[in-house]
């Protein structure tokens, strides 16, 4: 028996390294590049229309956004508006679909170029910045916003990037250690503090205000705005393994699955509360996954999935987006057990009274 494969959605013209999904409009956001290096690799941020096509989920290039020198290497999404980290920057997208009414001249001229849809395997269509992609009736713009300097080390790379629960604040970390946080879509900064010694590698901002970090100095740590609330230590809290360094990588948000993409390019998905593995693709991509995106249970989610329980998105630096599918598992609906144990009640009563007459 052959070794268990994923279905590969989509092909990029440059190494993949970020990814987000849109619930509302059912777009899947990819993002990376060859950076400023002179090798001939783009930079960009693809969208593609996710679809269901003959019962199978598909995808489709919707719109190509050039980045210039700058490759993209980590999103967070906030409704239609992108933070993407982008070297020590962060650079805010603002993104628009609607219905096409009609044609200009010269997009009626160009519509030859165009093509057709791009598919698994076919060579993306490149557009300049700013440029529209038009596709079935649908239109989507890219604008840039703001953008700002967020790490400030001698080698400075922001590495992660998020919003909070109601999008009005961005937090950025990156090499130097250090939080910031800023106004959205000003990117006014209005925090700045030492979270940990050397790089942060994950952070999240909580609806109650807190904010969780995790970084290279094997410390996961809980802030109330620049005050250090609780603290975990690896080497205090972790397991004990004799001479193997471990450290915190990151932090998620709790819900039903959890999904895991690996150094060695292995994927899988687990329940989140028990960590029972229920999929597993071992070296899906054959080099490190960069990224993994679950299609979310609300908006298109649902529609998307068809019969499918969960849907996982995974990227690597082979210019890859492979999709995960987890089937739904067999399960006996309340309705019927609570129908099954009302027939077992009433048949034992039926068999009491035949055996001793005048039971009721």
């Amino acid at each position: 028996m052959g070794r268990r494969r994923a279905p590969e959605l989509y092909r990029a013209p440059f190494p993949l390294y970020a990814l987000q999904v849109d619930p509302s409009t059912g777009l899947l956001i990819a993002a990376g590049g060859g950076g400023a290096a002179k090798t001939g690799i783009k930079n960009g941020v693809h969208f593609l229309q996710l679809e269901q096509i003959n019962g199978r989920l598909s995808a489709s290039l919707l719109h190509s956004h050039d980045t210039e020198t700058r490759a993209t290497m980590n999103l967070a999404l906030a409704g239609n508006i992108l933070a993407a980290g982008q070297d020590a920057h962060c650079q805010l997208l603002r993104f628009q679909t609607h219905q096409q009414k009609g044609k200009t001249k010269a997009e009626k001229a160009g519509s030859k170029e165009q093509g057709p849809r791009q598919r698994k395997g076919a060579a993306p269509v490149e557009k300049k910045s700013g440029a529209e992609t038009h596709q079935e009736g649908i239109e989507l713009s890219v604008e840039n916003l703001q953008a700002v300097q967020t790490d400030f080390s001698p080698d400075p790379f922001q590495k992660v990037v998020c919003f909070n629960h109601d999008n009005t604040l961005l937090a950025t970390g990156g090499t130097d250690g250090f939080v910031r946080i800023w106004k959205v879509p000003s990117l006014e900064k209005v925090l700045e503090f030492r979270a940990h010694e050397g790089e942060i590698e994950d952070l999240a901002l909580g609806p109650d205000g807190k904010l969780v970090t995790v970084g290279w100095d094997l410390k996961a740590s809980v802030w109330q705005k620049d005050q250090l609330v609780t603290q975990l230590h690896w080497q205090e809290n972790g397991p004990t393994f004799s001479n193997t360094p471990y450290r915190y990588q990151a932090c998620s948000e709790s819900g039903t699955f959890l999904g895991l993409g690996t150094v060695t390019g292995s994927v899988a998905i687990y329940i989140a509360f028990s960590l029972q593995r229920l999929y597993y693709v071992r070296e899906a991509h054959g080099i490190v996954v960069t990224d993994v995106a679950f299609l979310p249970e609300k908006g298109r989610g649902p529609e998307l999935l068809g019969f499918h329980e969960t849907a996982l998105f995974s990227v690597a630096v082979d210019s890859r987006c492979q999709l995960h599918l987890l089937p739904s598992r067999r399960s006996v609906p309340v309705w019927l057990l609570l129908l099954l144990c009302v027939g077992l009640i009433i048949t034992t009563i039926v068999l009491l009274q035949s055996v001793f007459p005048g039971f009721l």
